[in-house]
């Protein structure tokens, strides 16, 4: 838990009053000056970054774009709401046996595009200035490149999931498996998983997980911060790492088709978060908000050039 300090109190009631003069008439100079110069202060702090209402209004149209597509999908994944209802799939079933050969081929690449995407997050929140990153990096990296194997689970239903006393497996439940029925889909999901194994047992990724969520909070309004500050930056990596196989292996299919598989799986009808996630739709709003180019390609159908986003020292 993180504990706000409070300032110290003023001796006397006069002394206090004084300050609060003092503090009304350097306000009032500041807001005075501000306006002259037609500089908006909001502009020079991080702190007080948030989304315009247009802003606003795309991201919530690139949602609708995303669960459209996913309805006409072909490989469109099945909303995890959906899959929660369904029976428990056996291991040898057809459809279990696909999904868990898919993640097993696809798991290189995504331990690439993983490692390529939290470089870039690092930088982006200046978390590579931080002491220590060096060593931190180095054990993030190492520990994604040491996972190796896929293992389907009957009771793990509609969830994947990692253990650090097996750290070279990312357990897969079979409904999951069955639900994610393309490339981009299922990479979302193992460069999520694959970020819990970056961050490790003794958690040297929670400087930038706390970062990131301390601007989605600012940006969306909501609460994320603590093990929801994790899981969204694991999302993040997730779609940062489905975009980049996307720009990697180009073909005839619409680009917000494509984009739009890596976070289908969220278009759920019953919206419901808990205490360490945010609701699925959260999440793309979220995720749309961090990443605004998302939003952008996901309405015009247009690639953008990504640039990594240098947050101000």
């Amino acid at each position: 838990m993180r504990i706000v300090s409070r300032g110290r109190k003023a001796g006397t009631i006069t002394r206090s009053l004084f300050v609060f003069l003092s503090l009304a008439l350097l306000f009032s100079s500041i807001t005075a000056q501000t306006k002259r110069t037609g500089t908006a202060e909001s502009h020079s702090s991080p702190a007080r970054e948030a989304m315009s209402s247009e802003a606003r209004a795309l991201v919530e149209q690139a949602i609708t774009v995303v669960c459209n597509e996913r309805e006409r999908d072909p490989l469109g994944s099945i909303p995890i709401d959906d899959m929660q209802g369904r029976p428990s799939i056996p291991v040898h079933s057809p459809e279990a046996v696909e999904g868990a050969r898919r993640a097993q081929r696809l798991l290189p690449l995504a331990r690439n595009l993983t490692i390529r995407s939290l470089r870039e997050l690092a930088v982006e929140y200046n978390f590579h200035r931080t002491r220590g990153y060096a060593a931190r990096m180095q054990g993030a990296v190492s520990r994604v490149s040491a996972v190796k194997w896929i293992k389907p689970d009957v009771e793990s239903r509609d969830n994947a999931s990692v253990f650090f006393q097996r750290p070279q497996t990312i357990t897969f439940g079979t409904i999951f498996l069955a639900g994610l029925l393309s490339d981009e889909g299922m990479i979302s999901v193992l460069s999520h998983e694959l970020m819990h194994i970056a961050d490790g047992s003794h958690d040297s990724l929670s400087g930038l997980f706390e970062t990131l969520g301390q601007r989605a909070s600012r940006l969306t309004g909501l609460e994320i911060h603590d093990q929801k500050a994790e899981e969204l930056a694991c999302d993040l990596v997730g779609a940062m790492a489905a975009r980049a196989f996307v720009a990697s292996t180009p073909d005839y299919q619409p680009l917000a088709r494509r984009i739009s598989r890596a976070l289908a799986h969220n278009c759920v009808i019953e919206d419901e978060g808990d205490e360490d996630h945010l609701s699925p739709r959260n999440t793309i709003r979220a995720l749309l908000a961090l990443k605004p180019a998302l939003a952008r390609e996901l309405v015009y159908g247009e690639e953008e050039l990504f640039v990594p986003r240098q947050r101000r020292r």
